[in-house]
């Protein structure tokens, strides 16, 4: 496996634990529906939340949340409505993103609720 997928694996652990302290409960993780995957899904309350996970190990110009395209919020939309139906869910679905800076060896979270909306 090469680094930045070892990186990206250890970035939605980092998530993971982050959203259990914030009292989110973990769902599902890497939830797989046709062509989209979702990182996390949690729930906390009524709400569910969609969580892409964004890691990078240096800080670039373009905001690691700007590099979501709207393929990528189209495939996270049709995956979270797949396992919102499958489930039979009656919950405020929302679309977060959490990203994740290693500079060094310190981590920078944040987390990004309602980061976009599907119209």
């Amino acid at each position: 496996m090469g680094k930045h997928n070892e990186f990206g694996k250890e970035g939605e652990k980092l998530a993971v634990n982050f959203l259990t302290q914030k009292g989110y409960a973990i769902k599902q993780r890497n939830y797989r529906y046709l062509k989209s995957e979702i990182d996390i899904i949690a729930q906390k309350g009524d709400i569910l939340a969609i969580v892409e996970v964004r890691a990078r190990s240096n800080d670039q110009i373009i905001s690691i949340a700007d590099t979501i395209t709207p393929k990528k919020i189209k495939l996270l939309v049709m995956g979270a409505d797949h396992y919102v139906t499958s489930k039979e869910l009656d919950l405020e679905v929302r679309f977060d993103i959490i990203t994740i800076l290693k500079n060094n060896k310190i981590f920078k979270i944040e987390h990004l609720e309602s980061a976009f909306y599907h119209f």
